[in-house]
This record gives structure tokens, C-alpha cells and sequence, in this order.
């Protein structure tokens, strides 16, 4: 049986996962999928789940935040942030529904901050206007 190689790497970590007869993803195109012997492909994956099949015929599945997905000579090689990685869809769906919403809320946390920021410049601002006169 035709295999190719997943090589999957984040910031903090990297795994080899040898024997994946397919794999499936998305890029701003749509859905795609690799088989084993696919030319040379570079794409940009989006933010959600993708999922490879190994040998034994199960499917096995990763949740990305966004990845740099490069094949070459039956080669993957998925470059991101973190990634989850699953047996169970529900358990991996489930964990990137609470990191999407764990990401949302600190960047809700940090554009609050960011207004109050420019309230406070903005009150500076007309306070030193005021005192020189202006």
C-alpha cells in the first residue's frame, strides 16, 4: 500500500506520523484532499479541523489554529502555532471550540484595553492643551 509521511511541528513540539494513505484539509479555496504520490502542493491551511487515515484505516484528526502545509516526495509537513491531535472528532471538536473561544475572549480582554488606552491618552491630551493655553 502506497504511504506518505506527516511531519507535524508547532512551537513548542514535533511529531513523525509514518503510513498516512490520505489526508484531508481546508485552505481558502475549499476542502482538499493528498493521497500518497501527489505532486509537489504549498498551501495555507485555515483555522478548523483537518484529518488523515493511516494504514489500519482509521482516521485520525488535528485541530490548527491556521498551518503552512508543504508535500513533497510522498513528504507533509504542517508548520503552525499548536495543534491539537485526536482519535476522537468529538473530543478534538470539542477542544477547538474552547480554544477558539479562550482566543476570542483575550482578544475581546485586549481591544478593551486598548480603548481604555486611548481614552486615557486622549484625556492627557486635552488636559495639556488646557493648561498651555491652547
Amino acid at each position: 500500500m502506497n504511504t506518505f509521511t506527516l511531519h507535524l511541528l508547532d512551537a513548542t513540539h514535533s511529531e513523525t506520523v509514518p503510513g498516512i494513505t490520505s489526508f484531508v484539509a481546508e485552505d481558502t479555496t475549499g476542502s482538499f484532499g493528498l493521497l500518497p504520490g501527489h505532486a509537489r502542493f504549498m498551501t495555507c491551511l485555515t483555522m478548523g479541523l483537518a484529518r488523515f487515515r493511516t494504514e489500519d484505516q482509521l482516521w485520525h484528526y488535528l485541530a490548527l489554529p491556521g498551518a503552512v502545509l508543504y508535500f513533497n516526495n510522498n513528504e507533509l509537513v504542517l508548520s503552525t502555532r499548536h495543534y491539537l491531535r485526536d482519535d476522537d472528532y468529538t473530543r478534538v471538536n470539542s477542544a477547538l471550540k474552547d480554544q477558539l473561544l479562550a482566543e476570542e475572549n483575550a482578544l475581546q480582554a485586549m481591544k478593551e484595553s486598548l480603548h481604555r488606552m486611548e481614552e486615557e491618552t486622549l484625556k492627557r491630551l486635552w488636559s495639556l492643551r488646557r493648561t498651555d493655553g491652547g
